[in-house]
């Protein structure tokens, strides 16, 4: 007997200031606009996603003491965004990235959970550390926690919330003598979380939510990251996506389950995914190689090179040889509230590294880093970007994808209209909404209150 193929799970990323973002694209609109959310959620919404994405930046990032050029739209809040999102959408999950690290358990857990309310239990929360010193200049405590902390606080965070989700059970309705019920205000809400990072009692005024309580998502990659995925989270995301490397990573979360009492089903993996579509794959290729050059300007290309190289390199030419000087090794100082110090933890093997490509390919500064920061998931026709994720999904590389369009708001419309379609006719994605929540989309059970993780139907 065949086996039942797996259900893709689709999401739509709206793009933060990133680059992938392609603002000279006549099409690039507002990033801060209402407008904008409501087009990409409801495009997502139309294609039938599980949900929509947002990101979120805490303060904006700096390069060589100056305002990161992809920064200067700013960015708007995620529970403003989210809230308003639910009253123009009826069936897509509302995502958004919510910090550990500079907020408290009561405040977050009452916001998602008036947000689940409102959206009729759509919400989700992707659970985050913040790293720098530089971010937390924009908070009371103006400092960080080290990385070995940044997890554990993590951790106690989101059990202090789910304890708070969970404090309306249904057992503080109690009934009286005369066959009727009544809130017994004492036990409705009532909480207690006592550790190293917080000492907190009271009573919780939001009751629970349709889906029990948010689901939850986590992006770590790192040997930490993955545990905490597994013994707490909903779905992690992932930035492997090729089919060894996610194959690999995919194995390696799953197999970490069992020893927190759960089963695969219990963990989706969702890859991050660029694309760009060609009426053919050759279309498509050439059309991916104009995207990739409009992303990567030889502006862009010295300050992403800079970000390794810990130094002002402006004086390079963008189209010549790479520098002859080995980075500055030891604190970052010219980019700032960016990943990059830490997505490279050797400056100058990597340096190395790249001059010998750049070496074997004749590669400029600006074809390197195009070379070394590719972006483009799939690129091909409709059909072929179908068969692809299919391929991924039903090969256990992942469980879906979080689609990146490289602009906004319109970037998503002909995956929407192309992609999806072929991926219903194969009967691997959803042509309507089986269930109003969130949990129904991604196919998780309502958690029992006080239980560790989401569960699973």
């Amino acid at each position: 007997m065949t086996e039942p193929r797996k259900q893709i799970h689709l999401a739509a990323h709206f793009p933060g200031v990133n680059n992938t973002t392609v603002w000279s694209d006549p099409a690039a609109g507002s990033h801060i606009e209402f407008s904008s959310f409501v087009h990409l959620a409801q495009t997502a919404e139309r294609a039938k996603f599980d949900f929509f994405f947002l990101a979120e930046g805490l303060r904006l990032r700096e390069q060589g003491g100056k305002i990161y050029d992809l920064d200067v739209v700013g960015r708007p809040d995620t529970f403003t965004v989210l809230a308003a999102l639910a009253a123009v959408t009826e069936h897509l999950g509302l995502a958004g990235t919510i910090n550990s690290t500079f907020n408290e358990p009561y405040e977050v857990a009452r916001q998602f959970a008036s947000l689940d309310h409102l959206s009729g239990g759509r919400a989700a929360w992707n659970v985050v550390t913040s790293w720098d010193a530089f971010t937390g200049q924009n908070f009371r405590r103006g400092a960080f926690l080290r990385e070995d902390q940044r997890y554990t606080r993590a951790e106690s965070f989101l059990s202090a919330a789910r304890g708070l989700f969970d404090s309306w059970r249904g057992d503080e309705i109690v009934a009286d003598k005369d066959g009727g019920t009544f809130l017994d205000d004492h036990r409705a809400g009532a909480f207690t979380h006592r550790d190293e990072h917080f000492d907190i009692t009271g009573q919780f005024n939001v009751p629970r939510s349709p889906q029990g309580r948010p689901v939850i998502l986590q992006a770590g990659d790192s040997d930490t990251g993955r545990e905490f995925a597994a013994a707490s989270a909903d779905a992690i995301f992932s930035r492997h996506s090729t089919l060894e490397a996610g194959k690999a990573f995919y194995t390696d979360v799953k197999n970490r389950l069992p020893r927190y009492g759960r089963t695969p089903d219990q963990l989706l993996v969702l890859p991050a995914a660029t694309f760009v579509l060609g009426d053919t794959d050759a279309d498509a290729h050439e059309r991916a190689d104009v995207v990739r050059r409009q992303q990567v300007s030889g502006q862009t290309a010295l300050r992403f090179l800079e970000q390794l190289w810990n130094r002002d390199l402006s004086a390079y030419d963008p189209d010549g040889p790479l520098p002859g000087i080995d980075p500055h090794v030891g604190e970052n100082t010219i980019s700032r509230g960016r990943a990059s110090d830490r997505a490279h933890r050797d400056p100058i093997a990597t340096a190395r590294q790249w001059r010998e490509l750049a070496e074997a390919k004749q590669l400029s500064i600006r074809e390197l880093v195009i070379e070394v920061s590719g972006r483009q998931t799939f690129i091909g026709s409709a059909a072929t970007i179908a068969e692809t994720i299919n391929d991924l999904v039903q090969q256990d590389a992942s469980d879906g994808f979080i689609l990146v369009p490289h602009v906004t708001p319109t970037g998503l419309d002909e995956f929407a209209d192309t992609v999806v379609p072929l991926l219903q006719e194969r009967g691997v994605f959803r042509t309507e909404y089986t269930g109003p929540t969130l949990r129904d989309h991604l196919g998780l059970a309502v958690p029992h209150p006080h239980t560790t993780t989401g569960g699973s139907r």
